[in-house]
């Protein structure tokens, strides 16, 4: 079995060619190639019996493998990882097409909101790719309009929390047994009265600190509750990361067999968790620019057989704060979309600082 950094070298120079036609052709077509295929486009003329001796030995090697019974080979993982490591010429966008990511971007980012400019990126890249378009982003710290607690049963309220700019988050609670319905009402009056125009962390600073000197004129059961309606939004590290996903629609237009459906329904499942999605910002903090991750290379995606192209962005501070990408098939169109996702973090950084 080879490995990406040692197979290049092991393999001479009929070998990389017929290699680097077969991958090429495959991430053309999405489909298995055959030797008769090959030998037509070969610069120098080889027989398709010759190319199928050579690519017998490409699939020892582990770099291409047969799909069902078809006489045609595509490319394993690990075929794909030296191919983009070593063969791949990445392109670049037209002076047109930075123009218009720019522009794009510059508009929403001049006229709305950071979130509405990078639900733009995650759209550009999405139409530009015909793939998902995927962003990570810092969740805006909003200021507080409105909090409010609804019972749901005797031990579960529903905490309300309406931000300035219009947006509504829920979270469960838990109340003591036997909590009367009139608390919950102090408790909500109690909080409007302190957190309107405050975010988070601020309304959380003043509450307690009131509670804490004793100026507070609530009772224990009502500081308990305020006190829980504050602290079920004041810190998983999940929540603190927005995941923007535009485009899944089209993962669904190219779908060969019943398998590619299963891959892109378990795709589906990945974006919808939050769990994961530091993960996925750490993936790409630890590099300088564009990293590409294929397959089960990509633990956060692994199960789905996706790639991934992603790249950092940052804050006027020059500190990392999001990363931006492309989830698609592993049958992407690598030399295009790195240089996208690569310019498009770039305008983020820009827009940002």
């Amino acid at each position: 079995m080879t490995t990406p950094s040692t197979g290049i070298a092991g393999l001479d120079q009929r070998s990389r060619e017929i290699f680097k036609r077969l991958v090429e052709t495959y991430l053309e077509t999405g489909e298995p190639v055959g030797s008769r295929t090959i030998s037509r486009y070969l610069p120098n003329t080889l027989s398709p019996a010759s190319v199928r001796n050579v690519m017998s030995d490409l699939e020892v090697l582990g770099l291409i493998f047969s799909p069902h019974k078809s006489a045609g080979r595509m490319p394993t993982e690990t075929g794909l990882r030296m191919f983009v490591d070593g063969f791949l010429e990445i392109g670049n966008l037209t002076t047109n097409e930075r123009h218009n990511i720019a522009a794009q971007m510059g508009a929403i980012g001049t006229q709305g909101s950071v979130e509405d400019m990078l639900t733009q990126a995650s759209d550009i890249l999405s139409g530009l790719s015909h793939c998902a378009g995927v962003v990570v982003a810092p969740k805006v710290n909003l200021r507080l309009k409105h909090l409010e607690f609804v019972a749901l049963e005797p031990t579960k309220a529903l905490a309300v929390m309406v931000g300035e700019d219009g947006s509504v988050e829920n979270r469960i609670i838990d109340l003591p047994p036997g909590m009367p319905s009139a608390t919950l009402v102090e408790a909500s009056n109690y909080l409007n009265a302190h957190i309107v125009g405050k975010t988070i962390d601020e309304a959380q600073s003043i509450v307690m600190k009131s509670i804490e000197s004793q100026r507070s004129a609530l009772d224990a059961l009502t500081q308990k509750v305020v006190e829980a309606g504050l602290a079920v939004w004041s810190g998983d590290e999940d929540d603190e990361k927005t995941l923007i996903v535009r485009g899944r629609s089209n993962l669904l237009d190219d779908l060969n067999a019943v398998e590619d459906l299963e891959r892109i329904r378990l795709l589906f499942d990945d974006l919808e968790s939050k769990r994961e999605l530091t993960k996925l910002l750490g993936l790409a903090e630890n590099a300088e620019g564009v990293r590409i991750f294929i397959g089960s290379e990509n633990k956060l995606f692994s199960l789905s057989g996706s790639s991934l192209i992603v790249s950092p962005y940052r804050n006027a501070e020059h500190q990392i704060i999001g990363a931006v990408g492309v989830i698609g098939p592993t049958r992407l169109n690598y030399g295009r979309i790195i240089p996208m996702v690569d310019y498009t973090a770039k305008v983020i950084g820009r827009i940002l600082t």
